[in-house]
């Protein structure tokens, strides 16, 4: 196993130290890996990052953080294990202790073998937790501070706890026109369960890998949180209109827009960057979806997409701090400076596309964040600046008055946002 966890080793200091996406960095990993074993190194390396400030907390009370990476990775590999896997504690160690020595650090296998040893004495009485109320769910829930202090404020402390403490969504399966959820139902190796809120999104009650499956491989399901599936729902019925999806990579969306119309929809797809636009091209291949993919930025004004579609689907660039259950990795990676510029160029995509919707067309924004400043703050200031667009109810089965947010422990979804603005005839 001393290979696992120095594949872990190496997946975790690029995600902490040189801000790898952890979804990537692990899928490398794995690579040539059994299922076994994959499935151990995703478990350690995400519950370690689940739980970093937590683990970073603890072991300051054994040790003081160490100045080499490698090590303090270790360190947090260590206790992660001792914490929250059910290795036996003398075997997490020894594995730590063997590691330490296989990528060169053999002078201080003896110091890694005393901090886990400490930790593991003295897990019945660990630290306690701050006093201070922002800074004790900090690092209870392991979410930068900066943020549980942005989100006390706008929501209040009971809100922000529940959330903090919100559990994943989990793996969400979808069919693809002309397959139904009853299909995959019979055909998927598990048992399913439907969703709150789309009649198409279907849960696994067991574990399950898609992407080796054949109605993966053959287009007939892909995976979509149920919040992205309901993003598309609020564009309401879109069978034979004009449809962009102005910030469209991966192409999940569209995909989902397309089936839901029954392939009867005229779909342009915009993407600012070469790459992705090529992983739309082969999302599109396999979920046999018709559309024309654009390289393009959606910031920049097209004189041939003035006033010529039904509805523009605005899912712009945001922090992502609705994703951070499922994500944790995202947590430490953003930074209220961050908001600040992914505002700025959000309200520049929509000053812009925003002139591409045809008078009595809609304009549908999104985000997956819950941020105010990226969300309901974005919305005000673009309505103030552009009267001849109003929100719009959405035809969601949830109640709103043309805007919603997602929230992980009221709706069991990502926090996705969405607002829907209809241009005045």
């Amino acid at each position: 196993m001393t290979q696992v966890r120095r594949r872990a080793l190496e997946a975790l200091t690029a995600i902490t130290e040189d801000g790898a996406y952890a979804n990537l960095a692990l899928k490398e990993a794995a690579r040539g890996l059994s299922p076994e074993d994959a499935r151990f190194l995703f478990a350690l390396v995400y519950g370690v990052l689940d739980h970093l400030l937590y683990i970073d907390y603890i072991l300051k009370a054994f040790t003081k953080p160490h100045k080499n990476k490698t090590v303090r990775a270790i360190l947090r590999l260590g206790a992660g294990e001792l914490l929250y896997l059910r290795t036996p504690a003398h075997a997490a160690i020894s594995q730590a202790v063997n590691l330490t020595k296989a990528v060169g650090k053999s002078a201080l296998s003896s110091y890694v073998n005393g901090v886990l040893r400490s930790l593991d004495r003295g897990r019945e009485n660990l630290p306690s937790l701050p006093e201070e109320s922002s800074l004790r769910m900090s690092i209870q829930y392991s979410f930068p501070l900066w943020l549980v202090e942005q989100w006390i404020g706008d929501y209040g402390q009971a809100f922000t706890e529940a959330l903090l403490s919100a559990a994943p969504a989990g793996l969400c399966l979808r069919p693809q026109y002309p397959k139904t959820a009853a299909d995959l139902e019979k055909e998927l190796p598990c048992p399913l369960e439907r969703g709150l809120w789309d009649e198409n999104a279907l849960y696994p009650t067991e574990s399950l890998h898609p992407a080796g499956l054949p109605a993966f491989t053959e287009g007939r399901m892909t995976v979509q949180g149920e919040g992205a599936m309901l993003i598309c729902r609020s564009l309401g019925d879109m069978k034979g209109k004009r449809v962009l999806d102005a910030c469209a990579a991966p192409g999940g969306k569209s995909a989902y827009l397309y089936s839901l119309a029954e392939g009867d929809i005229h779909l342009t797809c915009l993407e600012k960057h070469p790459h992705r636009a090529e992983l739309m091209e082969k999302t599109f291949d396999r979920l046999s979806v018709k559309g024309n993919i654009r390289v393009q930025d959606a910031s920049e004004p097209c004189a041939d997409f003035e006033n010529a579609f039904d509805a523009v689907l605005l899912d712009v660039p945001c922090s992502g701090l609705g994703l951070l259950m499922e994500k944790p990795d995202v947590r430490y990676a953003k930074t209220g400076d961050d908001i600040a510029a992914l505002a700025a160029l959000q309200k520049k995509i929509l000053s812009n596309a925003c002139a591409w919707v045809r008078p009595g067309g809609l304009l549908l924004y999104a985000t997956c964040t819950i941020s105010r400043a990226e969300n309901e703050d974005q919305i005000a200031a673009f309505l103030k600046e552009h009267p001849d667009f109003t929100l719009e109810s959405l035809p969601l089965p949830l109640e709103n008055q043309g805007m919603v947010q997602l929230f992980p422990h009221i709706h069991k979804t990502d926090g996705f946002f969405m607002a829907g603005m209809r241009r005045c005839i």
